[in-house]
């Protein structure tokens, strides 16, 4: 029997309320790089809403690790907001994760771009090599950051794979041209992901929750494609210490829209993008922005495989906005799933889907909301206006 989404689920060592999480979906509120009061007041409404756990993102293991302005870094003036917006979750019912990663080469600020080989970002800034001196720095990055959100109070903590960051550039064999122990075969290419998972094990002691974002495919020519990556899946389930693994797909360093679905926000991004780089956006966004048309679960065709040859427990993302769609995810064996859009619309929907007061949201998936991460994140048919971001 299937099993009910609205019951008392266990993540570890953590007991949710729930199955449905909300997924990281960067909110734009942390100009100073730490808890702002927005950012609690955001997620204070996710928990009070109905969402088993909430997911705060993204929190940078350090200040070269951040993509964008306005995001939480891994430093000691960030301790006492963790501590704060753990709480205010905690009195909701809910539970709190944390999305703990290092960007990498993709960005938009000025920062050291790192890679696993020298490169290009998108908007020709140099990408360097990260050395294997900067390899232990960011695996020690991981477990110090995943050690403070811990001594915070946070439940669990997401480790970033995917979506082109650093880790996730060192999956890919579009990116990651080394020819030492970090390049080459899978078991080399993994050996990163397979560090930090360790790291952050071994630092939190098994008191919270460990899982892992990780694309299932790139969605790019040369990119890392489904069989690499349900080996690098097995890989890293077969320690013993991974929770959960939510499975995702494309990102920020080409064919963005390959993970979201729906509408490209061409005009948007380009009218938030400063100076230069919205002018470019303006005539580089058809390519960037492709349109792939949005429908219910559309990750789970490809999921599905990971759910039949993988033990872990799966977290399924991708067009989870109704009722049916989570009942489905349960049906096909998925532990958990993620909702991200849907709940920025409207935060109490999981309450209102298990009371039997709706069906489905009313997200439609115009993916605007996108664009509005530089002036705080929220449906912007809705609240068209800036919010105003209090510390």
């Amino acid at each position: 029997m299937p099993a009910d989404p609205f019951a008392p689920a266990r993540l570890g060592p953590v007991q949710l309320r729930n199955r449905v999480v909300k997924a990281a979906t960067f909110e734009g509120m942390s100009p100073a790089g730490v808890v702002s009061a927005s950012l609690i007041e955001f997620h204070r409404r996710i928990a009070a809403g109905g969402a088993g756990m909430t997911t705060v993102s993204y929190v940078a293991v350090s200040r070269d690790g951040r993509g964008a302005p306005n995001e939480i870094y891994i430093h000691d003036e960030v301790a006492d907001g963790f501590a704060r917006i753990a709480a205010a979750v905690h009195a909701e019912g809910a539970a709190i994760s944390a999305q703990l990663g290092h960007a990498g080469a993709v960005g938009t600020i000025r920062k050291r771009y790192l890679g696993p080989s020298p490169g290009r970002t998108l908007a020709g800034t140099r990408v360097e090599e990260i050395t294997p001196t900067g390899i232990d720095e960011v695996v020690a990055q991981f477990a110090a950051g995943a050690t403070m959100l811990a001594q915070a109070g946070f439940d669990a903590v997401e480790l970033h794979f995917g979506h082109h960051y650093l880790v996730s550039a060192f999956l890919s064999p579009r990116w990651n041209r080394r020819r030492d122990d970090y390049g080459g075969p899978i078991t080399n290419r993994a050996r990163l992901a397979l560090r930090i998972l360790a790291a952050v094990h071994a630092a939190t002691g098994g008191k919270i929750a460990v899982t892992a974002k990780l694309n299932m495919t790139d969605g790019l020519r040369g990119g890392l494609q489904a069989d690499d990556s349900v080996a690098i899946a097995r890989l890293l389930q077969a320690p013993g210490v991974l929770d959960a693994l939510e499975l995702t797909v494309g990102g920020s360093r080409g064919n963005q829209m390959f993970m979201f679905r729906g509408d490209p926000p061409r005009a948007e991004l380009a009218a938030a993008l400063p100076g230069v780089a919205g002018v470019a956006f303006r005539l580089a966004g058809p390519a960037l922005l492709r349109r792939y048309p949005y429908q219910e679960t559309y990750l789970l065709p490809l999921a599905r495989r990971f759910r039949t040859e993988l033990t872990v427990p799966l977290i399924l993302l991708g067009g989870i906005s109704s009722l049916a769609a989570i009942r489905q995810a349960m049906a096909e064996g998925f532990d958990f799933v993620a909702m991200g859009r849907a709940l920025l619309r409207e935060p109490d929907l999981v309450s209102r889907l298990a009371a039997g007061d709706a069906t489905a949201g009313s997200c439609t998936h115009c993916n605007k909301c996108v664009a509005s991460i530089f002036t705080g994140t929220r449906c912007v048919l809705d609240h068209p206006d800036p919010l105003p971001v209090l510390s």
